[in-house]
């Protein structure tokens, strides 16, 4: 199992050390690097700036949102960073919920499904550059039906470094994640847990048996956000950890749509996914965090004595991750390291 580092979003401001973790992932020989974006902080320029400084790791976005740009101007970005990382840039995609692409970007969310399809196809004929881009959707049109009448269907000016570059698609509903099977070359499961492995698997073998999916289980990237933290105290580590899953499962969606929650209450987890939902929304967080078990955290996560997370490292093995992407800083990826080797 391939090991790489998730720089994530940034909160307030830039995340301190952020270059030294890097270089640390790099030199412990972390198979990928990931910058994602959420409403402040974007994907790509910190991927490019921090990018600059390796030579080796994979460059990938987890995750540029589908709302935030045409798929146009990702196919730019994409032929753009491929070529100024010698080949080593990843696009992960993601359509976000309907919070941030009504409320942030202003676009329409439904059919998210559908949208996905003729977005990634427009991105691959942009790096493929064999004809002029063109697109007759429901979502898309190129050239743009009922304007001036003046538009012409384009190649981009620059030729690709290579004609294909890996797509990865975010995906938690069982629907999307058949869809990353289908048309991409990786999935980025949030919140995967070795018990919802049969789940997932199902979901995966239905996009790989559609006609013309691109790939199978042999040369699929499944590249997983897991914490991982070594500690003596599991409680104390399972603490760490509370904060950000209360906010995921409690305030990441409005309450009759919420991704993240979902993923809990298939899990077993509905009625604490309901709690921690309803003490969120009331303005409750710290009782929405008490109210995270520690076995829910277990079940997502590897926390506790370097011997209980290796123990524990043989379940996820066996799952269809092939990556497990952590987060911290550099001592953090040490320890990690340590403990999973």
């Amino acid at each position: 199992m391939k090991l790489g580092f998730h720089i994530g979003y940034w909160s307030s401001g830039p995340p301190e050390g952020a270059l030294e973790t890097i270089k640390t992932a790099e030199d412990l020989g972390f198979d990928s690097l990931w910058t994602a974006e959420g409403y402040g902080s974007d994907a790509l320029t910190p991927l490019a700036w921090w990018g600059s400084a390796t030579t080796r790791i994979k460059l990938g976005t987890n995750i540029v949102q589908m709302s935030a740009r045409t798929p146009t101007a990702v196919g730019m970005s994409a032929m753009t960073l491929d070529h100024l990382s010698g080949g080593r840039f990843v696009l992960g995609l993601g359509a976000s919920g309907p919070q941030v692409v009504e409320g942030w970007y202003g676009q329409p969310y439904p059919r998210p499904l559908a949208r996905t399809r003729e977005y990634i196809d427009i991105v691959r004929q942009v790096v493929a550059r064999k004809e002029p881009v063109t697109c007759d959707g429901d979502f898309f049109q190129l050239p743009l039906q009922g304007g001036t009448g003046l538009g012409k269907a384009l190649k981009p000016t620059v030729h690709p470094l290579r004609e294909e570059i890996p797509i990865y698609l975010a995906a938690e509903g069982p629907k999307n994640v058949a869809l990353s099977a289908e048309i991409c070359d990786g999935w980025l499961p949030l919140f995967f847990s070795p018990k919802s492995d049969g789940f997932y698997r199902a979901a995966l073998e239905e996009g790989f048996a559609r006609p013309g999916a691109r790939r199978s289980f042999s040369d699929f990237e499944v590249a997983a956000s897991v914490p991982v933290i070594v500690h003596d105290d599991v409680e104390a580590a399972a603490d760490l950890i509370r904060p950000s899953l209360a906010l995921y499962i409690g305030g990441m969606g409005a309450k009759s749509v919420n991704f993240h929650h979902d993923v809990f209450a298939r899990m077993g987890y509905a009625d604490v996914a309901d709690k921690v939902q309803d003490l969120y929304l009331a303005g409750h967080k710290k009782e929405a965090t008490a109210a995270i078990p520690t076995s829910l955290i277990e079940d997502t996560s590897l926390i506790g004595p370097a011997a209980k997370i290796r123990e524990e490292l043989a379940a996820w093995e066996e799952t269809v991750v092939s990556t497990i992407l952590l987060r911290g800083n550099a001592a953090t990826l040490r320890s990690v390291a340590d403990a999973l080797s």
